[in-house]
């Protein structure tokens, strides 16, 4: 069985802000130890060069992978903006972001587009729908994310092409009884995808419950959106920046998912959600 996190920053110390092949492999490497079978490392949004810097090295660490087999297979690229809302930028630099245009989509990936297989977008910000549809032309994965769309605007960025929705609930607006918004629209479509940050820290337990009690069961993945300083302890605690926002995840996938099984989730449901649900959505 094949465990798989398709959102992952980083890990015990190492992460993709960096243009060394090796830290990429210490990744996978720390992942595998953990169980994880594959995974999609994760770039921040930053200047263009510096990005691609950073693929540069995931690309290096593919490469060098299939010589030296490491433990968790690095399966491709997932690129988490440029194109975002600052209005919901989480703790990922607003200054990186860029505007949807064609040009500067072409300008960062030009040379990846073999191995980058999501990339994140607000499906509100002005271009961002011609640019869905063009990324989606590509056969990269479309999700929506750090965004302030209404349902409406993340129903028509799932026209345009987006296929799921990143981190659910956090870093987008939320519910509203009389704008239910990306996060309704997520739980409401039965056909998108969406990404579970399931530790103790990002969402409510009771959230959690909802999420599984009305979404589709084979459209919700569980990712760990790990950073580099997940793991670099014993202990599961809130990663923050300065201001008190969440950084990451403290949790692997494989973590997350026993911890929704204790809280009384079908363990079976919730296995699916780290194995068949993100392969599908993948492959």
């Amino acid at each position: 069985m094949k465990i798989i996190d398709i959102h992952t920053h980083g890990m015990g110390g190492y992460d993709t802000r960096t243009a060394a092949a090796e830290d990429i492999l210490k990744m996978a490497e720390i992942h595998g130890r953990h169980g994880v079978s594959e995974i999609i490392p994760t770039v921040y949004p930053a200047a263009i060069e510096v990005m691609r810097e950073n693929m540069a090295a995931i690309r290096g660490a593919m490469e060098r992978q299939k010589v030296e087999g490491e433990c968790a297979v690095i399966a491709g690229i997932n690129l988490e903006g440029p194109f975002l809302n600052p209005l919901k930028c989480g703790a990922l630099d607003a200054g990186a972001f860029l505007e949807a245009e064609e040009y500067n989509l072409e300008r960062l990936i030009e040379g990846f587009e073999d191995i980058i297989r999501i990339m994140t977008i607000a499906p509100e910000i002005k271009g961002a729908e011609g640019l869905i549809r063009k990324i989606s032309g590509t056969g990269i994965i479309v999700s929506m994310g750090h965004s302030d769309a209404t349902y409406a605007e993340a129903e028509r960025g799932f026209h345009s092409g987006a296929r799921g929705i990143t981190h659910i609930f956090n870093a987008m607006s939320g519910i509203h009884h009389r704008e239910p918004g990306i996060a309704g629209f997520g739980l409401l479509n039965k056909d998108i995808y969406i990404e579970v940050i399931a530790d103790p820290f990002h969402l409510h337990a009771k959230t959690i419950e909802l999420v599984f009690k009305v979404k589709n069961p084979e459209r919700i993945i569980i990712v760990s959106d790990s950073v580099k300083q997940t793991r670099t302890s014993s202990k599961y605690q809130g990663i923050t920046v300065g201001d008190g926002s969440l950084l990451g995840g403290c949790m692997t996938v494989i973590e997350s998912s026993e911890r929704l099984a204790g809280m009384g989730i079908d363990e079976r449901a919730v296995m699916r959600c780290i194995t068949e649900n993100p392969e599908r959505y993948l492959y």
